[in-house]
């Protein structure tokens, strides 16, 4: 198509110069070619009319042909200005013709078209019909060559277009774009694109952008946008050639055409582009890559501008659509190589930028990591590439690490391996040229990489350790940033090997030993890590590593070592249950352990002083080989091999040894003691056998500075004596020796022998004889009387310990065991040695275990009661594990105290901690036949009697928390016995009772021994005490036992209630008593019983919850009956202050879904809150706030809306509450139910009904209590939550909106700080402006939330809430107060106006009589501005009888007072502002008051007048003409009116409006004058001199028109004046004068000089001068009112100015005749004694005299005149000359000087004219000017006084040659 396009051209250019040559060859005459052009024009019109109505297909070709030939002829005589018109018709019809098969008609077409291109091509100006040929263009019916050429065409027409035009065309163009040919469409792509770079580079208007988004089709707007992207991403091509990045050649083609684009068009193309695909909406996925590659151009306006588009619009694209990915990696990779794509079709690929762009979005799209090969294409061109940056290996690793991560397996097993070497060869490869941060960062991914492969993928690493070498070579050999993300590839590698082959895993061991012992830090934590997941527990060298680990000077490897150990942070602390775990084999890990250090197999019998392994390693080592021992023992592996196991035993042993080395610390010498003992309670006679042979290795550790490794050895001795039947008595006295002291020996030494001796004579009891038995008690014995309390503890101990073998025998010296020692232990036992008390109270028991004498029983029993009253609750345990061993019935044997790590009931039992007891206490052991007896029912009984009638309801807490302690011991250790049984009720009731008690260690105590009773206990019982716990709970239990109170008696505990009176302190019964008696009030004991009962209430429901919550664990569907009860009442516990961790328990015991419990029980929860929110208990009211607050949170209105209002009342309650953190829960709750109360007020969240009915619980409360409160916080959370309700209420505020506004525009003023009126009160006296004062407060206010939700309220107005809100608002208008309440009032009437519009019209009459009164009464500026506002809103809404009246009530205010002026003003200005178009017709009405109160004397009222005055004029001279009438009447009426202001302001005015209108005035002169000539006479008043001035500007305009109405007037008019300048007020005379200089001067009559002249030459006469210069200025100050002052000189300044205009106006004869009078005025006012300023206005008189003087030398031919003049001049020159030299010497100011000199120099020019006068004349004063000239200053001055010098002499020449000529004559 494109070459038969080309070949038309060609031959339409070849016609276009035929038709040339033809068209120069016409050799025509010119009537011949006139004739032709007529005939031509009339047929082609005829031809043209015809082809309107039908086509050339209508024709026959030979018509077709003729028709085309005439329109040639025309188009060759047509002028190129009415070518545009001819063009028009013309290339349509051609063109169209193309469609006849006739080659005659084609080869005319071509003739014509050739014609005109040539016509056109250089004249751009001429048009194209480009709509008619794209019309034609898209007839279905057109041929394909009629469309060649009118899409030619239409591009040359188009280009033509206007821009507007174009702009409007170009969408149209791309509708159905997609079914032309792909040439025709580059053409239209082309036209547009270009057309919107031309007018939408800075935006798109929105009547275009609706055709561009009419775009309907997709394929349309596929292909616009595909071009619209290739555009992007074309830019001019780079020196070297080349296609740009993501294009083809071909697409190059497309977008340029024949030439590259320049960068200035391809810019603003870019933009265009940008702006019109954003306001096509198009979806994100399609517009994505065409704003990705703008955000990468090389022109900052584009990319700027695609980055904020791709953030804006492309935000939401799916990066995993498959077609969108798919461009965006064609846009990356091109189709450079697929040989099947033609050369000039293959894309390149992107550049740099793009490319980086293109792999940021990679890295978030999982399709892209599954397009495989295409991502394996990215990321090889992003490493390798030729064109690669270092940010692009960068990204490349980066999407590595995404494909690995997101890549489906099928896909990774086809990438991965390429992509791990490529990974590997980078890694390997020099990268010391790239930037360090970007070289960090790729080794980052990269890493990152081969970890997350290695998780995918494990089988590509599992079968070689190249990988796990190489990771941990760089973990040592890379820099210190790389490490951690190296670290963490190399722990993601473990997983990979976890089922490597065994020969992998060997090879892998060697590598973690040695790795787990390297120097980084980073390298041991992955060996140890490696250890722990490639091997299991069974594993014994990775459980190496770990014990390697768990020395290492590093946390993280420390703990994560123990963790592989299964030993977690607690090293040597109490082994755990091992069941659930696979140790290895004790003989296998020791195997290995003994081969990494074969030192471990030597044996010594001395400690050794280095150790084999770091401390900490023991400690693991030797936890986890105890845990293999008891793994093993405790399984079925024995079976057949105790034989190995033995020696394994014996192994652990040798190694327990070696880590009792001098090197090792206490921690591990008693953790390997003790593991000798663990070992010996299992292999008695591996230990017994081995040890005996060791006596002296175990008597070196009795002396061991550490007491438990002491008390081991001593254990281990008494263990392994039992295998010395030969050296035991030799043993034995070398312990009594060592122990007794007479050998001088360490503490630990003596102190290991005690504890060994007790041990050794207790296991060897029944093989030692009577004699050394003897020896070492009595040792003892004598260690207990006489050692300090630790040795003799330790002592007691030891005796214990014997008696729990054997009682003991009678001493030789008593008759009982106990007897001797009762003094001792008393004594011990009231001392402050803690552990020795500890020791002694349960050696006490062990003595007991086998005595059978009630004595010494009693005397043990005795001696442990004293410690009834013990505070330290050790010994209180100890005591009661005592108590058990009397009682009798203890499940422990004297092997288990003596052979094991045995130390007491109570931690064995982990009683504090509520674990269950530990295995020893549920052995099944005959302790009867010990605990029988008489004497022991008799201690029984001796022991409940004391606890239950003394300790546990005594009125001393120490006695009742042992007495619990005591009670809880024996019924954990001896609850199984008949006798305790039997106690069982009163143990419970005791227990129930200690609920209460101050204690809190007695209260967990007894809610333990509940549970413990209830366990116990059978289904009755378990009844009772649940129904007991459950009445405690909720205040229903029966009362408690009665305590009787004595002195001392407890009451509070310290602190409480504060201090006495005297500052003691308040806590007994006592003291309590003595307070009330003080303070004259004895009954006020009871209420501090009532207040201790209470308290003592709170504790006993804190012990309940404590026992309720473990037996409600236990107590199951008992519980059901009572939860209606309970609940509620848990709900409010739970938030108590004191009880919350109580109750806790006991609830999460209770409920096993707290929310559905909680929703399930909600009304009752909820009254059971409100009513407690109002207890006289601050405790419950703190607590049901917080409860409710927190239930609140996220509740609907129908579980809620019935409760709303009680809320809110029990929220602002407690807001008010006398104790602050009830306050503070109150503010707790306000806030949970404000967030509750908006989302159910909010329609968009809660359904408009039921919206509605919360609105109308909650909106009507808060504006009547709690904005009205009197408390601040609730005031101000009132406030915030109303303002958030009209935020988000909508239409369900509308019923309460008139209640809501009023009650908002109160506040305004009700909750203003007080300070600002305080302020605004004394602002005066501080110099503070009240007007800026209010319009503060008025900021203040309109920033406050009031004014916010007044806002909101405007939103929801309706036409029917009208009805209701204005009459509240006209009734707030009247009623409210407050300048922030006034204002708001008047502003919210005026947004409310805005608001509704026309709708206000029924309402507009009531508001205007409303609101207009107050403008004038209120005196606050602000005020009358706000409502003025109001006014000029409603007026524009009123009817026109209400405008008019609103507009005559205003204007009547400008003649008020000045309040009214002021409001008048006001007024105006705002309808003027605010109603332009209603006050447009009444003009008339106000301008001329606005006129005439400009000249208010008031200031600040003319200046408010002045401003309306230019506001509303927009030229004063217009304005003033097409006024004139109605300012004239207003003026008149004002001048004859009684005030006075009101005359002067109407004078004013009058002189203004003469001066602008002047002569146009002059139709209303004459009421002017006649009342201004009326005011004139009579009394003077302030300001009267006015009327004068307005006289005079009347004159002085319209004289003419005076003169010519009646010529008497200015008679009249004179008169006037000159008796107004006989006044005696100073101003007033002034401006007479002025007046009567003006009036001569308007009127130039010459008869005026004769009427005048008399009367002012008589003021000159009676003139007398000031006496001196301070008199004159003080009496041109002084003013005065009255018209009698008397000696009041008239202004001979204004006198002499009258003189100087009659001069001017006068005949000169009538000047000759007053000559004298003229000359001795001037001679008078010349004199010293007046003022300079009179003698310069005397100047100005000589000065015009000498002018009219000088008139009759000129012009003047009177020979009469001429003679009487010399006369005048030489009186002048010689009289006065002398006068003015005089003045100029006695007056020092410039100005004057240089009027005198120009006065001299008149007289000098006039005195010149005449030669007549003598020369002898002018000898007077000369030698004065002459030193006037040389004494003066001023150059001016000098100037003109030398011009005068010259004339003298000048004359004085003149008169020497006269008088020489005469005498020579």
């Amino acid at each position: 198509m494109w070459i038969f396009l080309y070949v038309n051209f060609l031959f339409v250019s070849f016609v276009i110069q035929f038709q040339l040559q033809r068209l120069h060859s016409f050799q025509v005459g010119p009537f011949f070619l006139l004739n032709s052009i007529v005939v031509g024009l009339r047929k082609t019109t005829m031809a043209e009319s015809s082809a309107a109505s039908s086509t050339p297909s209508q024709r026959s070709d030979e018509e077709v042909e003729e028709l085309l030939d005439r329109m040639l002829t025309r188009l060759a005589l047509c002028d190129d200005s009415n070518l545009q018109p001819l063009l028009s018709k013309l290339i349509p019809f051609t063109i169209s013709s193309l469609s006849s098969s006739s080659l005659a008609v084609r080869n005319k077409v071509i003739e014509i078209l050739s014609h005109v291109n040539k016509r056109v091509k250089h004249q751009p100006e001429i048009g194209l019909p480009m709509l008619e040929l794209w019309n034609m263009y898209t007839e279905t019916t057109a041929t394909s060559m009629v469309k060649n050429f009118c899409i030619v065409y239409v591009d040359m027409g188009f280009e033509r277009m206007q821009l507007e035009e174009k702009e409007k065309i170009a969408p149209t163009l791309l509708a159905s774009i997609s079914e032309l040919p792909s040439q025709h469409q580059v053409i239209i792509l082309r036209m547009v694109v270009k057309v919107i770079g031309e007018c939408h580079s800075r935006g798109v208007v929105d009547e275009v952008a609706m055709k561009y988004r009419s775009i309907n089709g997709a394929p349309d707007r596929k292909l616009f946008l595909e071009f619209c992207l290739h555009t992007m991403l074309y830019h001019p091509a780079p020196l070297g050639g080349g296609c740009p990045g993501g294009l083809s050649v071909s697409q190059v083609d497309r977008i340029t055409g024949k030439q590259p684009l320049k960068s200035d068009l391809l810019l603003l193309r870019k933009l265009g582009i940008l702006n019109v695909i954003e306001v096509m909406d198009l979806a994100a996925e399609l517009v994505y890559p065409l704003y990705l590659a703008a955000s990468a151009d090389c022109q900052e306006p584009v990319s700027k501008r695609g980055e904020e588009l791709l953030k804006k619009k492309a935000f939401s694209a799916n990066l995993d659509d498959p077609d969108l990915i798919n461009r965006l990696l064609v846009l990356f990779n091109g189709t450079v190589g697929v040989e099947t794509i033609a050369p000039e079709s293959r894309i390149s690929p992107g550049n740099s930028a793009l490319r980086a762009k293109l792999m940021s979005t990679f890295c978030h799209s999982i399709t892209a990591a599954n397009s495989f090969p295409s991502t394996l294409q990215c990321i090889f061109g992003c490493i390798y590439g030729n064109e690669t940056t270092s940010r692009l290996k960068q990204l490349g690793m980066e999407f590595t690490v995404w494909v690995f991560k997101h890549a489906r397996p099928d896909q990774l097993k086809l990438m991965g391996p390429v992509i791990l070497n490529g990974i590997l060869n980078y890694l390997d490869s020099d990268m010391y040229k790239e930037p360090v941060a970007i070289a960090r960062d790729t080794k980052t991914f990269a890493f990152q990489a081969i970890g997350l492969l290695s998780q995918r993928l494990p089988h590509l690493f599992r079968d070689k350790i190249d990988m796990a070498v190489r990771l941990f070579h760089a973990l040592k050999e890379e820099s210190q940033f790389l490490h951690l993300v190296i670290q963490d590839a190399t722990n993601s590698l473990a997983i990979a090997y976890k089922v490597a082959p065994l020969t992998v895993l060997k090879d892998l061991e060697i590598i973690l030993l040695k790795d787990s012992q390297a120097e980084q830090g980073e390298v041991r934590f992955c060996a140890v890590r490696w250890a722990t997941t490639l091997f299991d527990l069974q594993h014994c060298p990775s459980r190496f590593i770990c014990m390697l680990g768990a020395a290492d000077p590093k946390l993280d490897i420390r703990e994560m070592a123990l963790e592989g150990l299964l030993l977690g942070k607690d090293i040597g602390g109490n082994i755990r249950e091992t069941s659930n775990f696979k140790y290895p084999n004790l003989g296998e890990m020791l195997d290995y352990i003994f081969k990494q250090q074969p030192k471990l197999s030597d044996s010594t019998e001395v400690r050794e002083q280095k150790l084999l392994f770091p401390t900490k390693m023991y400690l693991a080592m030797i936890s986890f080989l105890l845990r293999c021992f008891e793994a093993e023992l405790g399984g079925n592996h024995l079976i057949g091999r105790e034989t190995d196991f033995r020696c394994s035993v014996e192994r652990l042993c040798l190694l327990l040894e070696h880590a009792m080395a001098f090197e090792g610390s206490n921690e591990l010498h008693a953790n390997a003691s003790k593991a000798l003992i663990t070992i010996g309670s299992h292999f008695v006679e591996v230990i017994t056998l081995r040890y005996a042979r060791k006596i002296s290795w175990l008597m070196q550790l009795l002396g061991h500075v550490d007491v438990e490794t002491r008390e081991s050895a001593a254990r281990l001795l008494g263990i392994a004596s039992t295998a010395l039947p030969s050296s035991l008595s030799d043993l034995i006295s070398q312990l009594v020796l060592t122990s007794s002291g007479t050998q001088k020996q360490r503490f630990e030494t003596q102190h290991g022998a005690l504890c060994a001796l007790g041990y050794v004579t207790a296991n060897c009891v029944s093989k030692v004889s009577e004699i050394v038995l003897q020896s070492s008690l009595q040792c003892l014995t004598n260690i207990v009387n006489s050692e300090n309390s630790e040795q003799a503890s330790t002592a007691l101990q030891a005796l214990g310990h014997i008696g729990l073998c054997v009682p003991l025998p009678p001493l030789s010296f008593d008759s009982g065991p106990g007897n001797f020692l009762r003094e001792r232990l008393l004594k011990l036992l009231s001392g402050d040695d803690i552990k020795a008390i500890q020791k002694i109270a349960i050696a006490l028991g062990h003595l007991c275990f086998n005595e059978t004498s009630s004595s010494n029983l009693n005397i043990a029993l005795d001696l442990i009661f004293s410690l009834c009253r013990s505070k330290v609750e050790d010994v209180l345990f100890a005591a009661g594990e005592a108590l058990s061993f009397l009682w009798g019935g203890v499940l422990v044997t004297a092997d288990v105290i003596l052979k094991t790590n045995y130390t007491s009931l109570s931690m064995i039992s982990n009683i504090l901690t509520g674990e269950s007891a530990s295995p020893v206490l549920k052995e099944n052991v005959d302790a009867e036949s010990v605990a029988s007896g008489d004497s022991r029912t008799m201690i029984r009984e001796a022991i409940t009697r004391k606890l239950f009638d003394v300790l546990l309801y005594s009125n001393r807490k120490e006695e009742r928390c042992s007495g619990t302690v005591w009670l809880l011991s024996l019924t954990l250790y001896c609850g199984h016995h008949p006798s305790v049984q039997k106690i069982l009720p009163e143990i419970q009731e005791a227990f129930s009772h200690l609920l209460g008690d101050h204690n809190e260690l007695t209260q967990e105590l007894a809610s333990q021994g509940m549970t413990i009773v209830y366990e116990m206990g059978d289904a009755s019982m378990k009844k009772n005490l649940v129904n007991a716990l459950v009445s405690t709970l909720t205040n229903s239990g029966k009362r408690k036992r009665a305590v009787k109170l004595v002195e001392e008696s407890e009451v509070f505990q310290e602190g409480t209630i504060g201090e006495g009176l005297n500052g003691g302190k308040l806590s007994t019964y006592k003291e309590l008593c003595s307070l009330a008696n003080e303070m004259g009030q004895p009954d006020l004991i009871y209420k501090f019983m009532d207040l201790a009962n209470y308290q003592a209430s709170l504790n006993s429901k804190r012990g309940a919850a404590f026992g309720f919550a473990k037996i409600a664990k236990q107590a199951g569907n008992a519980l059901q009956p009572h939860l209606r009860v309970l609940i509620p009442r848990l709900v409010r516990y739970l938030y108590d202050p004191d009880k919350n961790d109580a109750m806790a328990h006991i609830w999460k015991s209770l409920v096993s879904d707290s929310k559905s419990t909680i929703d399930e029980h909600l009304d009752l929860i909820i009254d059971d809150l409100l009513i407690q929110s109002g207890s006289r208990l601050w405790r419950s009211r703190e607590a049901s706030c917080l409860a409710l607050a927190d239930i609140l949170q996220g509740r609907k209105f129908n579980e809620i809306g019935k409760h709303l209002k009680r809320i809110w009342m029990a929220a602002f309650r407690a807001m008010d509450d006398i104790k602050e953190t009830v306050r503070i829960s109150g503010e707790k709750l306000c806030r949970a139910i404000t967030t509750l109360t908006n989302r159910l007020c909010d329609i968009s969240l809660t359904e408009v009904s039921e919206a509605s009915q919360a609105m109308g619980m909650v909106l009507p409360f808060l504006l009547t209590e709690g904005i009205m409160s009197k408390v601040d916080k609730i005031r101000q959370a009132s406030i915030q939550v109303v303002m958030k309700l009209a935020k988000g209420a909508g239409i369900t505020i509308r019923p309460h909106l008139s209640d809501l506004v009023c009650c908002m525009l109160e506040s305004l003023s009700s909750l203003e700080d007080q300070g600002l009126n305080y302020i605004e009160l004394h602002a005066n006296n501080a110099g503070i402006q009240t007007e800026k004062l209010e319009n503060l407060r008025i900021s203040i206010a309109k920033g406050s939330p009031m004014w916010e939700t007044l806002d909101q309220c405007i939103e929801v107005v309706d036409v029917e809430t009208l009805n209701v809100l204005i009459p509240r608002l006209a009734q707030l208008v009247r009623s409210g107060v407050g300048l922030n309440t006034r204002v708001g009032i008047a502003n919210f009437i005026s947004l409310l106006v805005q608001k509704v519009g026309p709708e206000v019209r029924p309402f507009t009459g009531m508001l205007l009589r409303i609101l207009f009164p107050v403008v004038l009464e209120d005196k606050s500026g602000a005020v009358k501005r706000a409502y003025a506002s109001a006014c000029a809103l409603i007026l524009k809404h009123a009817t026109p009888s209400q405008a008019q009246q609103l507009l005559e009530d205003t204007v009547a205010l400008h003649v008020g007072d000045r309040n009214s002026q002021v409001s008048c003003a006001v007024l105006l200005k705002s309808y003027l502002s605010m109603a332009p178009d209603v006050m447009g017709g009444y003009h008339a009405a106000f301008i001329p008051c606005v006129f005439v109160a400009r000249f208010e004397d008031d200031k600040y009222v003319s200046g408010l007048y002045e401003e309306i005055w230019e506001e509303s004029t927009s030229g004063e001279r217009l304005t003033l003409q097409l006024y004139s009438s109605e300012i004239v009447s207003l003026a008149n009426e004002g001048i004859t009116s009684s005030s006075w202001a009101s005359k002067k302001r109407s004078a004013l005015a009058i002189c203004r409006l003469s001066e602008v209108l002047g002569e146009m005035l002059s139709s209303s002169h004459d009421v002017l004058l006649k009342s201004l000539m009326k005011e004139l006479p009579g009394r003077l008043w302030e300001g009267k001199d006015v009327l004068l001035d307005a006289i005079a500007a009347l004159c002085k305009s319209c004289h003419e028109a005076i003169v010519a109405h009646d010529s008497s007037t200015t008679n009249a008019i004179l008169n006037l004046i000159m008796s107004a300048c006989k006044k005696k007020m100073k101003k007033y005379r002034e401006a007479a004068f002025s007046c009567l200089e003006q009036v001569i001067k308007a009127f130039g009559s010459s008869e005026f000089f004769n009427l005048v002249s008399p009367f002012l030459f008589e003021m000159c006469k009676s003139a007398a001068p000031v006496k001196s210069s301070q008199e004159a200025l003080r009496s041109d100050g002084v003013k005065t009112d009255s018209d009698e002052v008397e000696d009041v000189p008239a202004p001979h300044d204004k006198v002499f100015n009258c003189i100087t205009s009659c001069i001017h106006v006068a005949n000169l004869s009538d000047i000759f005749e007053q000559q004298q009078n003229l000359v001795h005025a001037f001679l008078t006012f010349l004199s010293s004694g007046f003022s300079w300023s009179v003698q310069i206005a005397a100047f100005s008189a000589i000065k015009e005299l000498c002018g009219r003087c000088h008139e009759i030398l000129n012009k003047c031919k009177d020979s009469a005149l001429q003679t009487k003049l010399p006369s005048l001049t030489n009186q002048l020159f010689h009289s006065v000359s002398p006068k003015v030299i005089e003045c100029i010497g006695n007056v020092k100011i410039a100005q004057f000087h240089v009027a005198a000199s120009e006065c001299l120099l008149e007289m000098a020019n006039l005195y010149r004219n005449f030669s007549s006068i003598p020369s002898e004349a002018t000898v007077s004063f000369k030698g004065d000017l002459l030193h006037q000239y040389e004494v003066e200053k001023n150059a001016e001055a000098k100037s003109l006084l030398k011009k005068c010098i010259d004339i003298l002499e000048d004359q004085e020449n003149r008169n020497a040659k006269a008088s020489s000529g005469s005498l020579t004559a």
